[in-house]
């Protein structure tokens, strides 16, 4: 049994991973896909204090809470950047990164640096006076859809899910500073079924910071790959299962 760890991007919430979860535990795998602060059941507590550092004190406090280990860690786009912190954080409890259509930082990066149309999110909400949130995104002609979902009835379970974005997530830097985070392998799985104007995909160097082959992986599906290919990416991500321990 391998411990799946599911990290939801902007606002989204854990129910996106439904689809994931049921097969994934029905490998036989532990999974944990929590919402963060500010999301889903947890959208009350949303304020303008709540930033990058609160998402990764959610998910390092869910790890050591529930002492998690050799970790399957999936940050989906905007949650690249938390699992990066998490992993430089407790990067002994991490057995594999995975960026599914994901952010990937540098150090001392936001959101905005990763991928600067972020910005005219930010100046969205400063003007329309809510100035700490950003309402969710409005569907799209399709291939676009809803982040990249076009299934009438998918689309309405995913809108029902949808909470404000805080826009401090997007402006505080990560922190990449700890040389043990770069032993942990990485796994990059790219959506290509269709890219929203403005979104721009930084190349994947060809080795990891570990010294080994980059791993790049694509679906030809939309950004919400979990809803629209569950099967396929749990295909996936089971592919990186940690081998068990020998006795």
């Amino acid at each position: 049994m391998s411990t799946f760890l599911l990290v939801h991007g902007a606002w989204h919430s854990g129910r996106c991973w439904e689809r994931v979860v049921l097969l994934l535990e029905s490998a036989g795998h532990r999974v944990c896909a929590p919402s963060l602060t500010g999301y889903g059941d947890r959208a009350h507590l949303l304020g303008p204090e709540v930033g990058l550092d609160t998402h990764v004190a959610d998910v390092v406090t869910l790890i050591r809470e529930q002492d998690l280990t050799d970790v399957v860690l999936v940050g989906h786009s905007y949650a690249g950047l938390v699992v990066s912190s998490v992993a430089n954080q407790v990067p002994d409890r991490i057995a594999e990164l995975v960026y599914l259509d994901a952010m990937v930082p540098r150090d001392g990066e936001t959101a905005v640096d990763v991928q600067p149309v972020t910005q005219q999110l930010i100046d969205l909400a400063a003007r329309s006076g809510s100035g700490s949130r950003i309402p969710p995104l409005p569907e799209q002609p399709a291939p676009l859809g809803l982040f990249g979902v076009t299934d009438p009835a998918d689309v309405a379970w995913l809108r029902s899910m949808l909470s404000d974005q805080p826009v401090r997530c997007l402006q505080q830097p990560v922190r990449l500073d700890n040389p043990a985070a770069d032993a942990i392998p990485r796994t990059h799985i790219h959506c290509v079924g269709g890219q929203p104007e403005g979104i721009t995909r930084r190349p994947v160097p060809p080795m990891q910071p570990n010294g080994t082959p980059a791993q790049v992986w694509e679906l030809p599906t939309g950004h919400d790959c979990m809803i629209t290919m569950p099967v396929e990416l749990t295909d996936l991500l089971l592919k990186l299962a940690p081998e068990p321990a020998t006795p």
